[in-house]
């Protein structure tokens, strides 16, 4: 049986976006403690990856992670209070959808075509939040 997947992003206004790359970088950067690392397990690139973080950490009045740059140590990053806050808001808020997607969709997975082609995760049904 297949099982309904919900993925969101939550618009700030004209000031930015939170959704699920934002949350799984910082997720990441809370695990290993480096951006660089983060990126790389991320796959991505660290350009990108600092530019999601610089992204956040603009979206809000406080910064959600903080860098410091290499040396005879080298660099880091590491979350701020208001960062893990960020996140445990939007799992806590995703866990919600997820389980409201799964109880109303519930009924139509049956109907759902079957394909010969495995898929790699569930099938998703997009929700753009924005305030209004």
């Amino acid at each position: 049986m297949s099982k309904t997947t919900v993925r969101f992003r939550v618009d700030l206004g004209s000031h930015g976006s939170v959704g699920p790359g934002k949350i799984a970088l910082l997720e990441r950067i809370d695990e290993s403690g480096s951006l660089s690392q983060a990126a790389r397990d991320l796959r991505m690139s660290y350009r990108r990856a600092w530019n999601l973080l610089d992204s956040l950490n603009e979206s809000f009045k406080q910064p959600v992670a903080v860098t410091t740059t290499g040396g005879q140590h080298g660099g880091g990053a590491i979350l701020t209070q208001f960062g893990h806050t960020l996140i445990r808001s939007y799992r806590s808020f995703d866990s919600a959808i997820q389980a409201h997607a799964d109880r109303h969709f519930r009924a139509l997975v049956p109907y759902v075509r079957k394909s010969n082609v495995p898929q790699k995760r569930a099938p998703v049904v997009r929700l753009n939040a924005r305030p209004r």
